[in-house]
């Protein structure tokens, strides 16, 4: 129950992110939005890295710097994608993480979930499709393939997350530390020059938006992330995040001045059914799964 209620409210802060980055992409660029979120993010971290845990082993550095530059490429594929197609497009195609993170983990682990959940997930991923059917969808686009690729790269990153440091001893703090540090390489050197003057012109109100961002949305979040998927499951972290569109639809309700329509109800009441049922699904096939483990191990033929 904690780690759901910590997932969830990660999902609100990245709800909440729309608002806070839309004024700084307008003033800066994505590249510096991405550059200053990492390293402000890397700058918080790693004093609390060096402090509780010193140098991360070999396998542990490598499993970070491989987290981070799946992290960074989600970011990159779903912000470029999100500004060259429709709001519709770009969210229900954001939203197949939820089917598609249950195959990888069923393939990777050669069982997959009950077919129940995938209904569940299914039922999710339609209501997101209803949230966000105000403009209505519109020809294919490149911006398409980008968050097609986004939702394929964030369903290995979650797989990945849980697969690569579930069991092993690996410390959630170095591990999301170097995922920032990574994002923080790879964006500082893809702003490149413009970095400097954009940032210096941010003002008061861009600067406490460069902090939630960093603090909350990657900080936070980032490290809820890896400690939920090592606990629980990839497939249930990734529909209890897929919620989010609920979250930036009520924030942009309650902050934004936005109105609720029909359609942006009944696809709530969707994603809500379908992430309490898919969960409830996933919680029993785990729990079936542990005494189908507990009853082999306590076979004569076991021993």
């Amino acid at each position: 129950m904690r780690t759901d209620l910590l997932l969830l409210a990660v999902a609100v802060i990245w709800g909440s992110s729309y608002l806070a980055a839309k004024s700084m992409v307008v003033a800066g660029g994505v590249l510096v939005v991405l550059a200053m979120r990492f390293l402000l993010s890397a700058a918080a971290l790693l004093p609390v890295t060096v402090i509780r845990s010193g140098r991360p082993g070999r396998r542990e550095l490598a499993v970070g710097l491989f987290l981070g530059c799946t992290q960074s490429a989600v970011l990159v594929l779903e912000t470029y994608g999100v500004s060259l197609t429709s709001a519709t497009n770009a969210g229900v195609l954001i939203s197949l993480t939820i089917l598609l993170t249950p195959v990888l983990e069923g393939i990777a682990r050669r069982r997959l979930l009950p077919p129940r959940f995938f209904g569940a997930a299914l039922l999710a991923t339609a209501g997101v499709a209803l949230l966000v059917a105000g403009p209505g969808w519109v020809r294919p686009s490149a911006g398409d393939a980008l968050m097609l690729a986004a939702a394929v790269v964030r369903a290995v990153h979650v797989t990945c997350s849980a697969r690569l440091t579930r069991g092993r001893d690996y410390d959630t703090v170095t591990l999301t530390t170097l995922q920032t540090v990574t994002g923080a390489v790879i964006f500082g050197v893809a702003a490149g020059p413009a970095l400097v003057p954009a940032v210096a012109d941010y003002s008061a109100g861009q600067w406490l938006g460069a902090l939630y961002l960093a603090l909350g949305c990657s900080v936070f979040a980032f490290l809820v992330q890896l400690f939920a998927v090592r606990r629980t499951s990839a497939a249930r972290a990734s529909l209890l995040l897929g919620t989010e569109p609920v979250w930036a639809v009520l924030i942009g309700v309650g902050l934004g001045g936005e109105h609720l329509t029909a359609l942006s109800i009944a696809g709530i009441t969707l994603v809500l059914i379908g992430t309490y049922t898919g969960q409830r699904v996933e919680a029993l096939d785990r729990t079936s799964e542990r005494q189908r483990w507990s009853l082999r191990a306590s076979t004569p033929a076991a021993r």
